[in-house]
């Protein structure tokens, strides 16, 4: 099968190298070091064990026309960097391509086919003009939710961390051929990739933990133990997940664990950094708009009260801006 990976980051690197070894025609589409490491070496993938296997049957390029159509795109770039490459993607469409995103937060195609007063309204803190809905339809969209955490530790290496399960579903929850497709196309790869009939409620439950640990820790320089087991901090967490549980409830989602037990999951993750602090000390720009500023704005929409994920939103926002003003990063150095 043809796969397309945009982008070859801590995830789409992980996929596509499982996808190839387990022998699909996989092609990257990237740039820089990682194109230039992926044409000379293949890709690399140090499992959690620590056992190290190279795929050398891909194909990398940035040139989105000479990959040519494909029977599966699969969106692994950050939700704020989609929309750069999102005028490319049609170059990779035939009749029936489908396109599994596996982006974190609010996704730009919530609405479509949601049913309801807010059915294919745009969601703005992703989509401000709609012109991701118009360049990447979501009639082709396969919705996906991304669990396994891995690393990008040089160009065209990947160390898986933890983790194994991509849930995939259509928009309007049927069980269509095409979600089936795509489900047995990562089963074959070693991933767990059930077909749900609600992919939104699967895409809060993960959200429920990212909209609150992603932005805590990037301010406290913290990693999720020291955020579960500090009272105040864990307590601003809880204040926000039910605040976003609020907002869930009135869009028709209910959770399936509840939100001490969702807490004491991510506690027992140790001590990991999230994305988004690591994007801090990186001096890259924080994946704030999809992971909180979308979820800001559906408590507009329903009318839902967000006092603590306002706060700190706003204060995740500012520093943003000052670390683009600065072209700067954060980190906590020890001192002498």
């Amino acid at each position: 099968m043809k796969i397309a990976i945009v982008g070859a980051g801590a995830i789409g690197g992980y996929v596509g190298a499982m996808l190839a070894l387990a022998g699909e025609d996989v092609t990257f589409l990237v740039r820089g070091a990682n194109l230039a490491a992926i044409r000379g070496n293949g890709i690399k993938l140090i499992a959690h064990d620590g056992v190290e296997r190279v795929a050398t049957n891909v194909k990398a390029t940035d040139d989105y026309a000479a990959a040519g159509p494909q029977d599966i795109v699969i969106l692994a770039l950050k939700a704020h960097q989609v929309a750069a490459v999102a005028g490319q993607l049609h170059k990779l469409f035939g009749p029936d391509t489908c396109v599994v995103t596996m982006q974190n937060g609010i996704p730009y195609w919530y609405f479509h086919r949601h049913g309801g007063e807010l059915a294919g309204r745009h969601v703005r803190s992703v989509d401000p003009d709609g012109d991701l809905s118009t360049l990447i339809p979501p009639e082709r969209v396969i919705g996906c939710v991304v669990y396994p955490a891995s690393e990008l530790v040089a160009p065209g290496v990947v160390r898986h961390v933890e983790g194994e399960r991509f849930p995939v579903g259509e928009l309007d929850g049927s069980n269509s051929e095409r979600v089936h497709m795509v489900s047995e196309c990562l089963t074959r790869a070693g991933f767990k990739a059930p077909v749900l009939e609600d992919i939104r409620a699967e895409i809060w439950l993960k959200l429920w933990g990212n909209l609150t640990f992603n932005p805590i820790s990037a301010l406290s320089h913290s990693t999720l133990v020291d955020i579960c087991q500090f009272p105040l901090a864990r307590e601003l967490a809880a204040d926000m997940m039910r605040e976003a549980q609020a907002i869930a409830a009135k869009l028709g989602i209910s959770f399936r664990v509840t939100l001490e037990k969702r807490i004491a999951g991510a506690e027992k993750v140790g001590q990991h950094k999230t994305s988004m602090l690591m994007d801090i000390e990186a001096g890259r720009g924080p994946e704030i708009d999809a992971l909180v500023g979308s979820v800001v704005e559906l408590g507009r929409l329903t009318g839902t009260p967000t006092p603590h994920i306002d706060s700190v939103y706003a204060l995740v926002k500012l520093l943003e801006r000052t670390m683009a003003e600065e072209s700067g990063q954060v980190r906590l150095l020890k001192v002498a």
